[in-house]
C-alpha cells in the first residue's frame, strides 16, 4: 500500500500556515484538479481526492492537532479508525467554490418553498404596564397561506408541471470555455416547476392578506426598546416555506410623577420649611398606592429617601429595584401677617449671621424651583 503524502505537502503550505492560508491554497488547487474540467485525466480525480482529504484534516482544529502530534497512523487511531473527510468542512467550501461554476456536480436543486417575511410591530404601553406586565391585544396585517389552494398556488384539481426547460432541476447548464456554468432557469425562475392553471384567489402566489388578532404577553420589567419575538407569527411562507417571525418592539409612555432609572424609580417630594426643620410623617405615591414616609428633623433640600423593593421588577429575573425620593424644601413666595410675624421672631432668635445664611439658602431654593 502506497504511503500517504504529508498533508501540508499536498496543499503546498507551511506547517505553521493559518486557517485562511490553508483554505486559500485548497481553493486554488481544487479549481485546477476538479474532475469536471479534467474528465480525460484519471490522475486529476486521484489528486482531487488527495486534496480533499488533506483539507478535511487541516481545516479542522482538532484533527489538525492530532495529525501534527501523531501523523497519519496516529490520527486514524485517535479518531477511532477512520473518519469521513468529506464532512469535515469540505462540504461548505465545496458549495461556495463550485455551486455557481460547476453546476449540478457542486450544487443542490433550489427549493421551491420560500420563508415568509419577518414583521415588526411598535407597541405603546403605559408606565405601570411596563413595570408589572400586561396582556396586550394587537392586530397584525400580514400574509397567510391561501385558503383556496392551501398555499400551493395551483387551482383546485390541477397540479404544478415539471419545467420542460430544466427538467425540474431549477437550473440550466451551459459550457463557458472549459467551465460548466449553471444558472437559475429563466422559464421557472429556479422553481423547477411551472403553474399553468394558477389559483384565482391568490393569482398563483399561494398567499393572501389578512389581519391577524394576537394576544401578546408583556413580561414585567420591560422598557422602551425591549423586543419580544413571536416565532412563526410573521408572514406565511410561499409554496410550503416556513413562516417568518413577529418582533414586538416596546415603547413606554412617560409617567407624570415617576421617572425610571434602570430598575429604580425616581420621584420628588415637596416639604415645607417647618416639616424639614421639625421632621414629619408624610404620605407619598408609590407604584402600588400611597405609603407613609418619615422625614427627619433637619432635612435639607436634595436629601434622598429609599423605599426598598418598590421599584421595577428585574426582567426575566428575581427581585425589584427601589423607589428613590428626593426631598425638595419649598420656600413660600407669599406670607400672611401671622406667618411673617413668626418668621421675624425666628430671624431675631437666630441672629444676624443666621439670617444671612437663611437668606442665602432661601435664594438657592427659589432659583431651583422657579
Amino acid at each position: 500500500m502506497a504511503q500517504k503524502r504529508d498533508y501540508y505537502e499536498v496543499l503546498e503550505v507551511h506547517i505553521n500556515a493559518s486557517e485562511i492560508e490553508i483554505k486559500k491554497a485548497y481553493r486554488k488547487m481544487a479549481f485546477k484538479y476538479h474532475p469536471d474540467q479534467n474528465s480525460s485525466d484519471p490522475k486529476a480525480e486521484v489528486k482531487f481526492k488527495e486534496l480533499s482529504e488533506a483539507y478535511g484534516v487541516l481545516s479542522d482544529a482538532q484533527k489538525r492537532a492530532l495529525y501534527d502530534q501523531y501523523g497519519h497512523d496516529g490520527l486514524q487511531q485517535q479518531m477511532g479508525g477512520g473518519f469521513d473527510f468529506n464532512g469535515s468542512g469540505f462540504g461548505d467550501i465545496f458549495g461556495d467554490l463550485f455551486g455557481e461554476v460547476f453546476g449540478a456536480s457542486g450544487s443542490r436543486r433550489r427549493s421551491s418553498g420560500r420563508a415568509g417575511e419577518s414583521l415588526r410591530y411598535n407597541l405603546d404601553i403605559e408606565f405601570d404596564e411596563a413595570v408589572f406586565g400586561t396582556q396586550a391585544k394587537i392586530k397584525i396585517p400580514r400574509y397567510k397561506s391561501c385558503d383556496a389552494c392551501d398555499g400551493s398556488g395551483v387551482e383546485a384539481g390541477s397540479q404544478p408541471e415539471v419545467c420542460p426547460t430544466c427538467k425540474g432541476q431549477g437550473q440550466v447548464r451551459f459550457q463557458q470555455g472549459f467551465f460548466s456554468v449553471s444558472q437559475a432557469c429563466s422559464t421557472c425562475r429556479g422553481e423547477g416547476s411551472i403553474i399553468k392553471n394558477p389559483c384565482k384567489q391568490c393569482a398563483g402566489s399561494g398567499r393572501q392578506r389578512e389581519e391577524k388578532s394576537l394576544s401578546v404577553k408583556i413580561p414585567a420589567g420591560v422598557e422602551t426598546g425591549t423586543r419580544l419575538k413571536l416565532l412563526g407569527e410573521g408572514g406565511a411562507g410561499s409554496k410550503g416555506g416556513p413562516p417568518g417571525d413577529l418582533y414586538v418592539v416596546i415603547q413606554v409612555k412617560e409617567h407624570p410623577f415617576f421617572q425610571r432609572r434602570g430598575n429604580d424609580i425616581y420621584c420628588q417630594m415637596p416639604t415645607t420649611i417647618a416639616q424639614a426643620a421639625l421632621g414629619a410623617d408624610l404620605e407619598i405615591e408609590t407604584l402600588e398606592g400611597k405609603e407613609k414616609i418619615a422625614v427627619s428633623a433637619g432635612t435639607q433640600s436634595g436629601d434622598l429617601l429609599y423605599l426598598k423593593g418598590k421599584g421595577v421588577p428585574h426582567l426575566n429575573g428575581y427581585g425589584r429595584g427601589d423607589q428613590i425620593i428626593e426631598l425638595i424644601v419649598v420656600t413660600p413666595k407669599t406670607l400672611n401677617a401671622r406667618q411673617r410675624e413668626l418668621f421675624m421672631e425666628l430671624a431675631q432668635e437666630d441672629g444676624d449671621e443666621s439670617i444671612h445664611e437663611q437668606k442665602s439658602f432661601f435664594s438657592k431654593v427659589r432659583e431651583m424651583l422657579d
